[in-house]
């Protein structure tokens, strides 16, 4: 009784290890902070939302979820997209299917958006791209969804160059990375407040990314049905997430 315990026992770690193995989203520790991120590819269906067929803003996962059932989609995962005004309208560039619903900003500001550089990450047709905005605003790539947020956390593999590593500003935080193909994002938060230093090290020296995007802080919310998880609270402006077929309902 004993061995095949043992055997059942071994076979369920198996089970269970190839089962996080696919998941989009995995939750981990790294140097005494909790993060979780979620990685899609170019060939998924990553999407930018921001209004709804009646032109309101969605504002949450679960009305997301509600239009792409019509069509018997779901979120795999999501997450708020980028910084946004009191109306839930986009903060510098917002591309969505091809269309430019709000321009892009180049210049210094207040705030962590004006935090120069900051940057666009940008869906493309073959890769993902992420572009400091200026450069960005110089030679435009043919991106068929983009938003614009900041400030960068790593750029070609360095940090922002205004980033304290002791700092004590502290916040949930959420962002997202691009691999060096462009053919991988990685997207993140933090499960307790860390400072931009330690956020950008997590992409940089865990994710393995060289380019890094921050998306906003204290309003930071994730949607990962897979890990049980769907955060609610204040209402979200743009949104971006991996569009999936839904299940099949049971009989």
């Amino acid at each position: 009784m004993r061995r095949r315990a043992r055997l059942l026992g071994v076979l369920a770690a198996l089970v269970l290890t190839a089962t996080n193995a696919q998941a989009e989203c995995n939750r981990t520790d790294y140097r005494d902070q909790s993060f979780t991120y979620c990685e899609t590819r170019i060939t998924d269906d990553l999407r930018l939302f921001l209004n709804d067929a009646e032109d309101q803003v969605y504002g949450n996962f679960r009305k997301i979820n509600e239009a792409l059932a019509r069509d018997g989609k779901t979120l795999a995962f999501a997450m708020n997209a980028s910084m946004y005004h009191r109306d839930r309208s986009p903060v510098g560039l917002f591309i969505q299917n091809g269309e430019e619903l709000s321009r892009i900003v180049t210049a210094e500001g207040p705030g962590n958006f004006g935090l120069l550089p900051n940057g666009v990450f940008c869906i493309e047709a073959e890769r993902f791209t992420m572009i400091e905005s200026r450069r960005f605003a110089a030679a435009p790539p043919a991106c068929r969804d983009a938003v614009q947020s900041g400030p960068m956390l790593l750029i070609d593999g360095a940090y922002h160059p205004r980033f304290i590593p002791d700092s004590s500003s502290r916040l949930i935080r959420n962002g997202v990375g691009v691999s060096g193909d462009g053919k991988r994002a990685l997207f993140a938060i933090s499960n307790s407040a860390v400072n931009f230093h330690e956020f950008a090290r997590f992409f940089r020296d865990y994710l393995g990314v060289p380019q890094a995007l921050y998306l906003d802080g204290n309003v930071s919310r994730l949607h990962a049905p897979a890990l049980r998880r769907s955060d609610w609270g204040t209402l979200l402006g743009p949104i971006i997430g991996k569009v999936v077929d839904a299940p099949a309902p049971r009989n």
